[in-house]
Parts: C-alpha cells; structure tokens; sequence
C-alpha cells in the first residue's frame, strides 16, 4: 500500500507573481501529488493576491524535504507540512 500520509501547506502572499514558478515544483514533482487544492478570497468584482494550496502527497520515498526547499526559494512563498502517522 502507499503511504500517503504527508499534507503540505503552501501560502502564496502574491499569487500573481509567485503563481508560475510554484506551478513548475509542483508539476517537477507531480508523480507523488494525489490530491490538490486552491484556495483564494474569489470574486466577481475582484480577487485576492494571496491564496493557499493544500496537497496530499503520497509514495513510499516522497520528496518532502526537497519540494519544501524549492518551495521555499521563491519569493512571497511559506511552506508548512505534516505527516499524520
């Protein structure tokens, strides 16, 4: 069975121009993305530049530490994970 324990939490402070270059580490390590969500404040009349993305990482050998530090060095990005044993 994979193990599929590990939760990231991604916050992007400017969406708009972190938005691109969080894409890229997501799609580089997309093979081990079970599930992913995104959240932002959305509205007819306007939207937030901030927004939250919450995955679901799943493998035996998942990444962690090395899509946190990627993560990490764009700018405007905070990263939070956890694994629920």
């Amino acid at each position: 069975m994979t193990n599929c324990s590990t939760i990231m939490a991604i916050i992007q402070d400017n969406r708009v121009e972190t938005a691109v270059k969080v894409q890229d580490v997501l799609t580089k390590y997309g093979c081990y993305i079970r599930v992913r969500l995104g959240l932002h404040d959305a509205a007819v009349c306007s939207c937030t530049n901030s927004g939250m993305i919450l995955l679901q990482l799943c493998g035996e050998d998942v990444p962690t530490t090395e899509i946190e530090r990627e993560l990490l060095q764009i700018p405007d990005v905070k990263v939070k994970y956890m694994i629920l044993d």
